[in-house]
């Protein structure tokens, strides 16, 4: 999936020496392996904004360089310039793959304690029994998305009547997310009782390893899903959303229009989690703040 050109092969890059022959004619005197200019910076800005709404800003020089430049070795490129035009001309699966580089994938299981905490109480607040369609649009490796189903588990028992959407802009993660494999010491955050309930300790082999029980990945579905496209798959609203740490990477335009489109996918009175970086207090006309970072769809 990684190689996209026909002319070579996988990971054939020839590397520049460093100290190599820049675009520009000259040496390169960072000593990268490839050379690396502000031209090659702006078009991948335009490009990730294009593709996925994601505003670079332009202290992100080193970060975009590492990133990319293990495309440049896994599809045979030898320069940005070659490899960025190549995307720009075509389509194919190294989209997905450049667009895997430049997103950020931090997370954390019961990351922003409160949230669950107001969830919890929502989830309560209806007869039992009651169906309930919930998103968590920005997946990543799963430990969102599992932490919701254990929240509505605890709050509902364990013949809860709520199916959940896990999506993601990121397929590599959101692979990952759907196996529900995590290394012991990566469930901060899951505290002993639930990892007795929830998860399976490995053994052997997978000694210090854990993976999530059945019950709950069968409750949830794992999807892709691009925010700032227009085919989006949903035929049901759903009664509650989690949209937490994605919109900071959009800029204000963007990040209007994805409000909009959750608020078309959404019931009248669900509720919305935002990132605790996020304020959306000039769409009161879409979304009314009910608590810290918790808005409640007008």
């Amino acid at each position: 999936m990684a190689l996209v050109r026909t002319d070579v092969r996988p990971n054939a890059a020839v590397r520049m020496p460093v100290g190599g022959v820049s675009d520009a004619g000259g040496a390169d005197m960072q000593g990268r392996e490839f050379a690396w200019t502000d031209a090659d910076f702006d078009r991948v800005q335009a490009l990730i904004y294009q593709r996925a709404g994601i505003s670079l800003h332009d202290g992100k020089h080193a970060m975009v360089y590492s990133r990319l430049s293990r495309r440049l070795r896994d599809t045979g490129y030898q320069s940005f310039k070659d490899y960025l035009g190549w995307l720009e001309t075509h389509d194919g699966p190294e989209w997905q793959e450049f667009v895997n580089a430049l997103t950020t994938n931090l997370t954390s299981f019961f990351r922003e304690q409160h949230h669950f905490e107001i969830f919890a109480s929502h989830l309560k607040s209806r007869p039992a029994g009651t169906a309930w369609r919930v998103w968590c649009n920005a997946a990543s490796t799963g430990e969102e998305p599992y932490s919701i189903i254990m929240t509505a588990l605890e709050a509902l028992g364990p013949q809860a009547n709520l199916t959940l959407t896990a999506s993601d802009i990121d397929s590599k993660v959101l692979a990952s997310a759907a196996q529900g494999v995590y290394r012991l010491e990566g469930l901060k955050g899951v505290n002993e009782e639930r990892i007795q309930r929830f998860f399976l300790r490995g053994k052997g082999g997978n000694a210090g390893m854990a993976r999530v029980k059945p019950e709950l990945q069968r409750m949830i579905e794992f999807i892709s899903v691009n925010l700032i496209r227009d085919d989006w798959p949903f035929r049901q609203p759903f009664d509650v959303v989690f949209c937490r740490n994605v919109m900071i990477y959009f800029d204000a335009p963007t990040q209007r229009k994805v409000l909009e489109r959750i608020h078309r996918v959404m019931v009248p009175g669900g509720l919305l989690f935002v990132g605790h970086a996020e304020n959306f207090s000039e769409s009161r006309d879409l979304f009314v703040l009910k608590g810290k970072t918790v808005y409640e769809r007008r």
